[in-house]
């Protein structure tokens, strides 16, 4: 697909799988081009992904960059605009997690967790605002979590760089809003991933019984949810943060 074929660019981070992969794949249709980002040397998970935007009918990307350096994001950006010409949405879902008691926690598993976590979401917006507010349109979506919003014991590195997600959402959609750029922030609960499935299963079991609807959530509940505010009918919704939790959290 050449770049004058291209109707919108979306870009996602941390797209190989799981929460990520079922908003590229959501977000594809002819005309589309999804930029893909991904860390791991393996390409098998980033590849399927790829497979599944070009089915569903549109044009994937991949390129390996590690959202918490912030050069590596900036030329990610300028080969999306280069190639593509615009960024019409992003969606900050590049994540990971060292979970543990925070009084035993390693400086380096806080450390890690925030940065890639808050501050390679930062730099993403950062970057992509530039192309955005030449545009005079755009929107980004950040990947937050209701432990944003609750706490949870054992994961005081990644609670904090949830929170932290949403506060940054609400300040950069009141700096970009006079430009058209939308920012907002969903929070999904307990979804059914790779993640969730290390759990012991009595901690599963836990998280289930706390969830009104009894059930886990999909990556395709939580990739609704982004396609929506990424939509034209979502373009007077901005600074807010969509809890898709099966009302785990009201």
């Amino acid at each position: 697909m050449s770049s004058d074929q291209i109707s919108r660019v979306v870009v996602v981070t941390g797209g190989s799988r799981g929460i990520g992969r079922a908003v590229a794949v959501r977000m594809a249709e002819p005309g589309t081009r999804i930029y893909v980002n991904y860390t791991s040397p393996d390409t098998r998970d980033v590849d399927e992904t790829t497979s599944l935007i070009a089915e569903a009918g549109g044009d994937g990307r991949a390129l390996r960059t590690d959202v918490a350096a912030k050069q590596g994001v900036q030329d990610f950006f300028n080969t999306v605009v280069e190639e593509s010409g615009r960024v019409d949405v992003l969606v900050n879902n590049a994540g990971i997690t060292r979970d543990g008691l925070l009084v035993r926690m390693k400086d380096s598993d806080w450390q890690q967790v925030l940065t890639v976590n808050l501050t390679g979401a930062f730099y993403c917006i950062q970057a992509v605002a530039k192309p955005m507010l030449k545009q005079r349109a755009g929107r980004i979506i950040n990947i937050a979590s209701v432990v944003g919003i609750t706490g949870n014991a054992g994961q005081a590195n990644y609670t904090a760089s949830k929170a932290g997600l949403i506060g940054l959402t609400k300040t950069a959609a009141q700096e970009l809003a006079p430009r058209g750029i939308t920012v907002n922030a969903v929070a999904p609960g307990f979804i059914d991933t790779a993640m969730t499935h290390a759990l012991p299963e009595k901690v599963r079991e836990a998280m289930l019984s706390r969830i009104p609807l009894a059930r886990a959530g999909t990556p395709e509940d939580v990739a609704e949810a982004v396609a929506f505010l990424a939509s034209a009918q979502a373009s007077y919704i901005t600074g807010q943060v969509i809890h898709v939790n099966g009302g785990m959290y009201m």
